[in-house]
């Protein structure tokens, strides 16, 4: 009995051990800032989580105060595609217990960070966490891809602008299905040409500037406050 229960330590060691080496989607990333939103008093007070990428990594350091005066926490992170979104949803939403929840993705998907482009999977994935949220009474308010018509970091991909406003297309149709709220921010900040993004938004065709994140700060609060009354 005591060599099972060695065993079974054992092999429970190995497995947490490699978790913890191997945190594919970064669960670790806001284990400490969930610990204190999950502590706070009044878990009736309006909170918004904004789940994305490095778009949403950034925003706050753009301007931390559209997050401070809103009750909004950011729950971005850098590289990130929807798979690694999907992971942790619970950890870094649902847990968390708020009013709504902002989904932003799919960009990276498209640049094939994981996993060779799918348009199908990367819609289920998006549409999977609006359904967890919705089965947890978290309000749904999805987006639209930002435009963009190159990656820096993958130089050679093409027809990215095109897969972006397929994406849309479907995310959009979701959300009008659902009953969900969709910002669309796309139409906002294309440059009507090549369908990427206007250059005074941003620096490299993907991640804004100040003033692109201005931009998305005018689109997206009076969504957020049509769904979430302060």
């Amino acid at each position: 009995m005591k060599l099972r229960f060695s065993i079974l330590l054992t092999l429970l060691t190995i497995v947490f051990s490699g978790y913890a080496a191997d945190d594919w989607a970064n669960l670790g990333r806001y284990i400490n800032d969930n610990k204190k939103v999950m502590a706070r008093d009044n878990k009736k007070d309006h909170l918004v989580v904004f789940l994305g990428n490095s778009i949403t990594d950034g925003w706050p350091n753009s301007n931390k105060a559209f997050f401070d005066d809103n009750n909004f926490v950011g729950r971005g992170i850098s590289g990130q595609t929807t798979y690694q979104f999907l992971v942790r949803f619970y950890s870094d939403v649902v847990n968390l217990q708020p009013e709504a929840v902002v989904i932003n993705g799919g960009i990276n998907d498209i640049a094939e960070n994981n996993y060779e482009y799918d348009e199908t999977r990367t819609f289920n994935n998006i549409k999977a966490m609006a359904e967890i949220a919705d089965a947890n009474g978290i309000k749904v308010i999805l987006t639209s891809v930002l435009p963009s018509d190159r990656f820096g970091w993958r130089p050679l991909k093409t027809e990215i602008a095109p897969k972006v406003m397929s994406l849309n297309e479907r995310l959009k149709g979701l959300a009008k299905e659902k009953g969900y709220a969709y910002v669309d921010y796309f139409s906002k900040m294309e440059n009507g040409t090549t369908h990427g993004m206007k250059d005074e938004y941003s620096n490299d065709g993907v991640h804004p500037t100040d003033a692109g994140y201005r931009v998305m700060e005018a689109t997206v609060l009076p969504v957020v406050r049509s769904v979430v009354k302060k």
